[in-house]
């Protein structure tokens, strides 16, 4: 099926890795930009203009599918619908899932327009104990921003076991792509919420808090995520005016 997630021919084989990345596969691990890099492709995504009001949106869903994330993957995966629901007032939407789990596990899907198609993908995935792994998610988000433009990323999750430095500079090269992370997280984790407060701050996105099994909330951030993706800010700002999720994300964003 298209978009299904896909294992690497070979571990060792970067590569070929770094190839299903871009259509679909494990994620690689990203080195460190130096300056000419990050010049490099921040002229390669502007050049592409993914915020034209002809463009497709584009918006990476990441999700946090560790082992204390099942109810909410279940949750997300009855929502995402919404999202599709609510970009197609204003345009088009297509969403590539990224995810991580269990030991070093990090996966994405392809680009996907059907909500049905997105549905039946995230139903096969079930969640696995293991550590966070954001960092892999902001790499692929800056990757696919300099290979096909993206205009936003979604992050859902209640924890973060990474370095902070490390995960600011990922950020901030985001930022410099113009792409704005929305951070969703899950719980009143201080940890989790002092590092999603600072990559919302340095992408010029925002960040959120919802309850636990709180579908309602999370309901509104997705269909406002998905707002700005296909619509940008003025969509996002239209919405405000009739929901407090929309109101949460554009009281924040620069």
């Amino acid at each position: 099926m298209a978009g299904e997630p896909i294992k690497p021919k070979s571990a060792g084989d970067v590569a070929s890795a770094r190839a299903e990345a871009r259509k679909g596969g494990p994620l690689p691990e990203a080195k460190p930009s130096a300056s000419e890099d990050i010049a490099a492709f921040v002229a390669k995504a502007r050049a592409m203009s993914p915020h034209r009001p002809d463009a497709r949106g584009r918006l990476v869903f990441a999700l946090d599918a560790t082992m204390s994330r099942q109810p909410t993957w279940d949750m997300a995966c009855a929502l995402q619908a919404d999202m599709f629901r609510e970009a197609a007032s204003l345009g088009s939407l297509d969403i590539r899932l990224v995810y991580y789990r269990g030991f070093n596990e990090c996966r994405a899907t392809g680009w996907i327009s059907d909500s049905a198609q997105l549905a039946r993908l995230m139903g096969k995935i079930d969640c696995r104990g293991g550590n966070t792994q954001i960092g892999k998610v902001l790499s692929e988000a800056r990757r696919e921003a300099v290979a096909s433009g993206v205009r936003a990323m979604v992050f859902v999750g209640d924890a973060m076991e990474e370095s902070v430095d490390d995960l600011c500079a990922k950020a901030g090269e985001l930022g410099l792509l113009k792409v704005p992370v929305f951070m969703f997280q899950e719980g009143h984790d201080p940890i989790a919420e002092q590092t999603f407060r600072e990559i919302a701050r340095l992408t010029g996105g925002a960040w959120c808090r919802f309850d636990p099994g709180a579908a309602a909330q999370l309901r509104e951030l997705l269909r406002a995520a998905a707002a700005y993706a296909a619509g940008g800010r003025e969509a996002l700002l239209r919405l405000s005016k009739t929901t407090s999720g929309a109101a949460a994300l554009i009281g924040q964003m620069k």
